[in-house]
């Protein structure tokens, strides 16, 4: 189920938990140690799929879920989307000495949903409003419409002499860029219509870290290694040496733990009636 975005400084709502009453205890007025303690939330590390930090994409293959497009502009700005699904350059808030790689949404209407389309290697990104970001022939972006057609496909481009950057690229292979505007409010413009790949076109891609795959991977082997020594021998049924229970630790970062556990059991087996 996808869960609700949340920002730098939102508060997050309180679960209430039940939670069994505590035994009377049998001499005096019940102390400390007698209240129940409700079980402590599972962090980030221990629930990946919780995990609601931004990071930054470093290949094509972590461009998934909400995103925000980071604009190569002073100050920093984002692509963005209005209501009415005009797309324009808004300010970056939630940034840590202007560097756009600690850049997080304050607003969802900065955050674009990013997903492949099937069968292909192009992409489609879905604004706050549940239109796409689209492209016509003259280079106007906007977020109007609800359908994914030529318009609304980009293909997401790694550049090659700045890791960690990409180009959005149209069907009629232009770039997205951001031009100097020539409004009075100084906003700078973002169109569809560059032709070359320039420092204007070079975007940066931040994400929720629960979407990369690197990152999502990595915390849940990390889950999987937390156990305790005292679970691991309930599990055995017996007392556990050092080497044993390292040996099962192992296992369970390795995936082979179920056949080190039934090993175990077995030499117990055999020690027992041996």
């Amino acid at each position: 189920m996808v869960k609700p975005l949340t920002f730098k400084g939102d508060k997050k709502p309180k679960k209430r938990k039940r939670t069994e009453a505590a035994e009377p205890s049998t001499g005096g007025d019940a102390g400390p140690s007698d209240a129940v303690v409700p079980k402590a939330a599972k962090t980030s590390e221990e629930n990946p799929e919780n995990d609601d930090s931004w990071v930054s994409a470093e290949a094509l293959g972590d461009v998934v879920g909400p995103v925000m497009f980071v604009l190569p502009t002073q100050p920093p700005t984002c692509l963005a989307c209005d209501m009415n699904g005009a797309v324009f350059a808004d300010q970056v808030v939630n940034i840590v000495d202007g560097n756009p790689s600690s850049a997080e949404p304050h607003d969802v209407r900065q955050v674009w949903v990013a997903n492949k389309i099937a069968g292909t290697e192009s992409f489609r990104f879905k604004g706050r409003y549940g239109k796409y970001l689209s492209c016509d022939q003259y280079g106007i972006l906007t977020a109007t419409s609800e359908a994914v057609s030529p318009p609304e496909t980009w293909t997401v481009v790694a550049t090659a002499d700045t890791p960690g950057t990409f180009q959005l690229q149209t069907v009629r292979e232009t770039f997205l860029t951001v031009k100097e505007s020539t409004k009075p409010s100084g906003a700078p413009e973002v169109r569809g219509d560059a032709t070359e790949i320039t420092f204007d076109t070079t975007l940066r891609i931040r994400m929720q870290a629960r979407f990369k795959p690197r990152i999502k991977a990595s915390k849940e082997e990390r889950a999987r290694e937390k156990i305790s020594r005292r679970e691991l021998e309930d599990a055995v049924g017996r007392r556990l040496n050092e080497d044993e229970v390292r040996t099962l630790k192992k296992a369970r970062r390795e995936g082979d733990y179920h056949e080190r556990l039934l090993d175990l059991k077995q030499k117990s087996k055999h020690d027992k009636y041996g």
